[in-house]
């Protein structure tokens, strides 16, 4: 929340429910679902990106804070962007996406074990690329919208792999992008120190009706842990990635 949000609330509920100017739409606990029926984008393709950036370590915040309370002007300057160094924490975030069909098909997109979908195919859902350094780009997976009709749910959800859980040593965004309208923004803002995965929002299709909703919820485990936690039925095992 900005400097400015603390003393005129409205102006954070403004920010989440979206704005014009920005042409976003921004899904918080208190605004959670958006239809992308209702905003005309049940065609073309939909992106989904996972950014991220590393931040430092708690103590190195501490000390920034406590030195701008010694030089108060500093509160109204950004934080200057360094780069890696040893004090960072390297994290490996990775994105994917359960899905169940209509015709009751089910399984998930991501890049353990090279699961990368078909877009013009069952489930209609492919993984361009996976970010192993937190690169402006991001990871992306798309889904084709003309086929929304095959569609039951989907939930998108992030992970760590083989790494330190350390969600919360890094800001982490979701963004949709539809074919027609806004974007659709959801970050991964609340602390979770020890969680190693993320059900980021699910997509339902209710009475032919695609509902966007966030989520946020951290576990402790993997997918299989949010397979559970969702319902979804399947059997996991152990996966990994190809070597770089």
């Amino acid at each position: 929340m900005a400097f400015w949000d603390s003393l005129w609330p409205r102006r954070e509920a403004q920010f989440e429910s979206g704005h014009a100017s920005t042409n976003s739409i921004v899904l918080s606990r208190r605004h959670a679902t958006v239809s992308l029926t209702k905003q005309g984008a049940l065609t073309g393709n939909l992106r989904v990106n996972l950014s991220w950036r590393m931040r430092t370590s708690d103590i190195e915040g501490r000390a920034r804070q406590s030195g701008r309370l010694l030089r108060p002007m500093q509160l109204f300057q950004p934080d200057v962007v360094q780069a890696h160094t040893q004090g960072m924490v390297n994290v490996d975030l990775d994105l994917g996406c359960m899905y169940e069909l209509k015709d009751g098909t089910k399984g998930v997109v991501q890049p353990l074990g090279n699961l990368i979908g078909d877009l013009n195919g069952p489930p209609y859902i492919r993984l361009s690329g996976d970010d192993r350094f937190g690169a402006p780009s991001g990871e992306t997976v798309y889904v084709n919208l003309d086929q929304h009709d095959q569609i039951k749910r989907l939930l998108f959800f992030v992970y760590i792999y083989d790494q330190t859980p350390a969600f919360d040593r890094t800001h982490a965004k979701v963004t949709l992008y539809p074919g027609n309208g806004p974007r659709i923004e959801i970050e991964l803002d609340e602390r979770a120190p020890q969680a190693r995965s993320c059900a980021v929002f699910t997509v339902e299709n209710i009475k032919d009706e695609l509902i966007v909703r966030r989520e946020v919820k951290f576990v402790y485990g993997f997918q299989s842990e949010l397979d559970r936690l969702y319902g979804w039925g399947m059997q996991w095992g152990r996966g990994y990635k190809s070597r770089t």
